[in-house]
Parts: C-alpha cells; structure tokens; sequence
C-alpha cells in the first residue's frame, strides 16, 4: 500500500496556523487534527470552530481524545472534518458511532490507547475505514514511541489486508521504517515535520 503522510497540526504555529499549513500542504496526504477535551486525556487543545477556519486542499483527520464524542460528531462534520476517528475507550456501543459517522458521509475511523489490547476493535474491522494505533499516551506532543504498538500493526494488517492503518507519536524516520514494516500505511508526526529546519526533507525520510 502507498504510504501516506498526515502532519499534526498539534505542533504548528496556532499564530500563524494556516500559513504554517500552507508550508507543507503540497507534500502530504492528510491533515491530522488532535481534539482533547482535558478529560479523556489530560491536555486541552481546540474545537470544531477551530477545526472550521483550517483552510487546506487536503482531507481533514480529525482524530477525537474527548468524553461523550456522538454528542460532537455533527459539530465536526460541519465544521469539514473528512475522518473522524473516536476512542474505544471513550464510547460504550462502538457500532453506533461508526453508523452515525458514516450516515454524514465522512470516513470513520477507531482508535485504541497503548495500554489496550488491539484485539478489541475485531468485530469492527469490517465496518472500519481506518484505525489508528497509538504510540504514545494521547495526550501531548513530543513523546518517545512506544514499540509494542508493532505487535498491534502487524496483528490489524493481517486480519485486515486493505485497510487504512495509521500510527501517532513518537514517529521519525527510523521509527516510521518500523512502523511501515509492521504494515502501517498512514504516518501521523507533528514535532517531526513542524520542528525540522527542512520540512520537506522530513516528510521525504518519512515516506522511505
């Protein structure tokens, strides 16, 4: 599968957030935008106003870290999200979440904290259009990875061969080797991308 990138919007400049897109835009694949609610994980970052005023040509990944998500979905499906991934953890009838994504015409997505088997999202595979496998502790920016989240990759691609497998945090370019290895198709990286002196370099050593 083609190796996509999703830089995280977590580490631009919010001063300046649309021209720091604008520098990398050309390059990737998507944009990967951390929702937290300072609940669900312990940071606070933005809504879907915010979410609303992104002005890219690129789809929206719009990665949900919040409590009681069903009740935001037709906030950030206004607000042009393309893929909005929930928490296992955070809903208690997964199904029902998938169907009311995809009801607005947007990719549903599913993801899982490092401390929770993959093992969970099984039954849902087939009504996925992506999952995506933490590396770190959702939570904040700039954490080291975590690399028994290969074992959840290399499980997720055999038991889906064409599903859109995504990793977030702690990604560079060795651990992105590693990831592309284990079967993850969709690279998210925030410092990684947004901190290099050559951004374009560092999305190119991502894609290998």
């Amino acid at each position: 599968m083609k190796i996509q990138i999703a830089p995280s919007i977590l580490s631009a400049d919010f001063g300046k957030l649309n021209e720091d897109i604008a520098t990398v835009e050309d390059y990737v694949d998507y944009l990967h935008i951390d929702v937290m609610d300072g609940h669900f994980v312990p940071n606070l970052t933005f809504g879907a106003p915010v979410v609303k005023c992104i002005k890219s040509k690129k789809p929206l990944d719009v990665h949900l870290m919040i409590e009681n998500p069903m009740e935001y979905i037709d906030d950030f499906a206004k607000a042009g999200a393309n893929i909005l991934s929930f928490h296992y953890e955070a809903v208690e009838n997964p199904r029902v979440l998938i169907n009311m994504i995809k009801e607005r015409g947007i990719k549903a997505g599913m993801s899982v904290k490092p401390g929770t088997e993959v093992e969970v999202l099984e039954e849902f595979l087939s009504e996925l259009d992506w999952v995506l496998v933490m590396s770190v502790e959702p939570g904040f920016g700039g954490q080291s990875f975590m690399p028994s989240a290969l074992d959840k990759i290399k499980w997720l691609r055999e038991k889906a061969p064409n599903l859109d497998i995504a990793v977030d945090g702690g990604i560079n370019e060795e651990t992105a080797k590693l990831c592309k290895e284990a079967g993850a198709n969709i690279l998210v990286a925030g410092s990684y991308i947004f901190k290099a002196k050559d951004r374009l370099k560092a999305i190119e050593s991502l894609r290998g």
